[in-house]
């Protein structure tokens, strides 16, 4: 598959998620699902946060292409992340967890 159909297929199925239930938006057509509420009283990260965090990658065909299972989590900055990670964990609490969908041009 090419690159730009690539990017078409996503958008396509990020239009689909954003219909099932429990998904939410975030801007620049990010979107979400909470699994686990955090401590909404906690702080928010900021750009200049260390975050830490577990993950799992994967494309839109659910091929796992990364992920901090098995390991330790990722900590850095939250700025030194990909756009979509940035802008929804600024939105996250503490003890968050959130499965997040984001365009193949933020990643």
């Amino acid at each position: 598959m090419s690159k730009r159909d690539y990017i078409q297929a996503n958008k396509d199925w990020l239009e689909a998620k954003s219909k099932e239930e429990g998904i939410k938006a975030l801007p620049k057509g990010i979107y979400y699902k909470v699994l686990a509420e955090g401590d909404a009283s906690s702080a928010q990260p900021t750009v200049r946060s260390i975050i830490t965090a577990h993950y799992t990658g994967k494309t839109i065909d659910g091929k796992q292409f990364d992920s901090s299972r098995g390991g330790v989590p990722l900590a850095c900055r939250l700025c030194d992340l990909i756009e979509g990670w940035i802008i929804a964990m600024q939105q996250m609490h503490i003890g968050d967890k959130w499965e997040l969908y984001i365009p193949a041009e933020m990643g």
